[in-house]
């Protein structure tokens, strides 16, 4: 029989999937349309007839990936009003478990939890009550408009929490036992979410994947970026204004928008875009996000968290390698490319080709730009929390995938599969080749699994050692990798 759940604002009927409760698309705040759009999320109405649960909702509007990205990325697409949606996997109706609450990647402006690789079963095949969430994306989400309230994005994350909160128990979840875990803008939501006021006491343990606290954009540049928006729909750049404009519409205009920020020879009038590589992201709008989330960090937010942060060893292959433009890059274009993100000192990249023997220039870019987007700023969340004996697990994720004859690596997005122990999942291969060890992606998961019961992940914490657990051909601990590299970006990053 299928089972029915009784919620704050009406009941709702899932599935029971080879013995776990699956419960899809419940609505866990109103519909951002009309008077709601570019709104904060409110409340979802109550309901009286059993609601439906047995499928996903709508995702948020978002554009398709192009090539070569959209053959290596899965994207799911459903149409309808209310993407403020979430799904929950329970093993145990009665139970009182740990909690895990996904949040998707996708740059801010791509994913869903829909996606195949998101399922949930293995975490409640392992007394874990999974949770996954849509959110607002784009300029729906995070373009900074005067008028309206910043952040919306990040403010329906923290929505969904608070549904975690009055209605997880329901489900056979612990709210007290709440962890949020999130991959690429993911992570960096997560990061985001440490440093929120709204957010304190939504949740009690974090894993950032690839996302760490540097990701957020000055106002200014979130103004300019709305006001170039605005200008391209010949609307006011205000919150009528763009609620006047078919989503469609505003994707299509967004979507030109970042192509023409990116081949804009004037970069410094887009500020920190050029090196964030987003156009829309969660921006320091000085109320919902009050400070940059590492400086929030660095004062001692959320010490009473315990945090596993990691990273992958060849992040950026995923955004060079596909495309070829990673041999594109010789000795010349490698120095102009390095310049922005600080290392303008010849002896800065030959420590970086030290470090590697035998790389390209393109190789060494990409080594660069994993550092700067990926690598040092979780080292300085780590650090900071070290500072206040605030519990850090780090890791890097090493298992390099034999796509694209070894060059893709361990690229960025390819450690979900691994955490999720979801490698059988249909379009996993794309990036993870046909063969995947499933012994790394137990290990890894079951570290996941521990970490969300336990707020231990199984090696010590980062501290005066730097110790990280590497997930690769074998898996152990280093302490203090790279620490010349490491260095390099004192002062920088």
């Amino acid at each position: 029989m299928n089972p029915v759940v009784e919620t704050t604002r009406g009941r709702v009927r899932g599935t029971v999937v080879d013995g776990t409760a699956v419960f899809k698309g419940i609505p866990y705040a109103a519909t951002p349309s009309g008077d709601r759009r570019f709104a904060a999320p409110e409340p979802v109405p109550h309901w009286d007839d059993v609601r439906d649960a047995s499928e996903f909702g709508p995702t948020a509007p978002q554009p398709l990936y192009g090539p070569p990205l959209d053959k290596l990325l899965d994207e799911v697409m459903i149409p309808g009003e209310n993407p403020l949606n979430l799904n929950v996997w329970a093993p145990d109706l009665e139970a009182s478990l740990p909690v895990l609450v996904w949040i998707h990647g996708g740059a801010f402006v791509h994913g869903s939890s829909a996606i195949p690789i998101y399922d949930g079963a293995n975490f409640a095949r392992d007394g874990v009550v999974f949770v996954s969430i849509n959110y607002r994306l784009g300029a729906e989400g995070f373009a900074l408009v005067d008028d309206a309230p910043a952040n919306r994005g990040l403010l329906d994350q923290v929505a969904a929490l608070e549904w975690v909160r009055d209605n997880i128990a329901k489900f056979g979840g612990n709210p007290h036992s709440v962890t949020i875990v999130g991959e690429s803008a993911g992570g960096m939501s997560v990061g985001a979410l440490l440093a929120m006021p709204a957010a304190q006491g939504l949740f009690h343990r974090a894993i950032a994947q690839s996302g760490a606290g540097h990701s957020a954009l000055s106002a200014d540049t979130a103004r300019t970026v709305s006001r170039a928006l605005a200008e391209a729909l010949d609307i006011e750049p205000t919150r009528a204004g763009f609620s006047t404009v078919d989503p469609d519409r505003l994707i299509t205009a967004q979507e030109e928008l970042t192509v023409r920020i990116r081949g804009d020879k004037d970069a410094a009038k887009w500020g920190e875009i050029p090196t964030h590589a987003m156009a829309f992201e969660p921006c320091i709008d000085g109320t919902v996000l009050p400070e940059l989330p590492i400086d929030r960090l660095a004062a001692g937010a959320c010490s009473d968290v315990d945090l596993l942060i990691g990273h992958n060893e060849d992040e950026m292959t995923l955004f060079f390698v596909p495309s070829g433009v990673d041999s594109m890059i010789d000795d010349n274009s490698l120095r102009i490319l390095a310049a922005p993100y600080g290392l303008t000192e010849p002896a800065s990249l030959e420590a970086y080709r030290s470090a590697r023997p035998d790389t390209t220039p393109g190789q060494v870019l990409m080594h660069v730009l994993r550092d700067w987007m990926y690598r040092i700023p979780a080292v300085r969340i780590a650090e900071a929390r070290a500072a206040h004996d605030a519990a850090t697990y780090v890791y890097r994720f090493d298992w390099k995938t034999p796509v694209f004859d070894g060059r893709l690596g361990a690229t960025h997005a390819l450690d979900i599969g691994f955490a999720f122990d979801n490698l059988h999942v249909p379009g996993n291969s794309a990036l993870a080749g046909p063969t995947p060890p499933h012994e790394l992606a137990q290990r890894m998961h079951q570290a996941w699994v521990t970490f969300v019961t336990t707020g231990a992940a199984g090696w010590e914490p980062y501290g005066r050692q730097r110790t990280e657990m590497v997930f690769g051909e074998t898996c152990e601990t280093v302490d203090d990798a790279e620490p010349e590299l490491r260095l390099l970006w004192n002062g920088i990053r």
